[in-house]
């Protein structure tokens, strides 16, 4: 019989026993104190009274677009999605969101942990939970109460379900491309694994419920004659793109366009050679493609905010496979330029301090693309001579 000495006495329990009540309180401070109190950026206010405008048949998009404070930058097949916020009063609203959110990203974190072959009983679960709940992706989408838990969840979902139920996963990256465009080129995945009914409902989905949207929505014209226009260009305020970059330091096309064709080359090289494990290491592959798929978004595309770091979270757990980037240093100084939460005001230092605080994501999403690419050249390199990698399991013991 196994005494209690011995049982504490491993270490995947100690874990498991240090770890629950620190992720317990951490998400309750999360969400009853620093999500309920708020803060002066308020993505939930600006959805909540366009859903509301929606029920009362006052004009979705009638907004001043030239102004940097939160607009409502949504498609009408989305708005008719959050629609059913609109019933309850904004505060009731506001909770509910801030739960639903808190309790996708816990979701979320289940699902990759049983993808990586571990159980919900280890230690795995509530380590990832306390640490995804230091975050400033995690700690900043409660607070401001956006929507980015709940995208989460369905881009994991996705992962989950792609081999087995491909009509479940186009239904959940077609609802996350729905709210969220650039979830799109995670289609490719489902093109690689040849889901044909993955990519069909992920692109169905969205256009189907912007048709369907589109006589229901008040002022539907407005998001065709200014948010379009207004998504179409590149604002030079809250945004770690190297589009934003640009903007903000009027940069000139001789920097810019090498170093963003440079990465643009770096991120779709990684993509193609990771297509050498697709069929030998599947989750080692859709978490890696994904993560670098959604780091070339970010850095890449006209707009790329910190807190999208949080969909870099599947990518982290190939920690726990036998092949991960993240076996680097490189990668996990990456991940904490754009995850941690850290203060840059600087009495001595302004500028430089707002700077880091605007760009540090930028440096972050830059360096683990390099990392990626560096990583899947070194396993080409030294797997050239042995031709296609054996089939094994690539998980380690949970």
């Amino acid at each position: 019989m196994t005494s209690p000495a011995s049982n504490f006495a491993n270490p995947a329990r100690l874990w498991t026993a240090a770890a629950w009540p620190t992720a317990v309180l951490l998400v309750l401070h999360r969400v009853f104190v620093l999500a309920v109190n708020g803060t002066v950026t308020d993505d939930f206010g600006t959805v909540y009274r366009a859903v509301r405008n929606f029920w009362e048949g006052t004009a979705v998009y009638e907004q001043n677009y030239s102004f940097v404070e939160p607009l409502y930058l949504y498609n009408p097949g989305a708005t008719v999605l959050l629609s059913p916020m609109g019933i309850v009063s904004e505060e009731h609203a506001r909770l509910a969101f801030i739960f639903v959110n808190a309790a996708a990203i816990i979701a979320a974190l289940a699902l990759l942990t049983r993808y990586v072959g571990h159980s919900l009983r280890g230690p795995v679960w509530p380590v990832s939970i306390a640490a995804a709940f230091v975050t400033e992706s995690v700690v900043n989408t409660l607070v401001f109460t956006n929507i980015n838990g709940l995208l989460l969840l369905a881009m994991v979902a996705f992962l989950v379900l792609l081999d087995k139920y491909g009509w479940a996963a186009g239904l959940c990256i077609g609802l996350a491309i729905l709210v969220k465009p650039q979830f799109a080129p995670l289609l490719f995945l489902a093109v690689v694994r040849k889901r044909w009914w993955t990519v069909g409902l992920g692109i169905a989905v969205p256009v189907l419920a912007n048709l369907a949207a589109w006589p229901l929505v008040p002022g539907v014209s407005g998001y065709r004659a200014e948010l379009l226009p207004y998504l179409a260009t590149t604002r030079d305020y809250a945004n770690a793109a190297w589009p934003g970059v640009r903007a903000y330091f009027d940069l000139p096309g001789v920097l810019y366009y090498p170093i963003w064709l440079l990465f643009a080359a770096l991120t779709a090289a990684a993509i193609l050679g990771l297509l050498r494990w697709r069929n030998s290491e599947p989750e080692f592959w859709a978490l890696t493609t994904t993560g670098i798929i959604m780091t070339g978004v970010f850095f890449l595309s006209s707009l790329g905010q910190q807190y999208y770091s949080m969909w870099l979270f599947p990518m982290m757990f190939t920690v726990l496979l036998k092949r991960s980037v993240f076996h680097t240093w490189g990668a996990w100084l990456a991940a904490f330029l754009f995850l941690a939460p850290l203060e840059w005001a600087s009495t001595s230092m302004p500028t430089a301090a707002h700077w880091m605080f605007v760009f540090i994501a930028t440096i972050g999403w830059s360096l683990l693309i390099v990392v990626t690419a560096a990583s899947v050249f070194g396993w080409w390199t030294s797997t050239r001579g042995a031709g296609t990698p054996s089939v094994q399991s690539d998980k380690l013991p949970a």
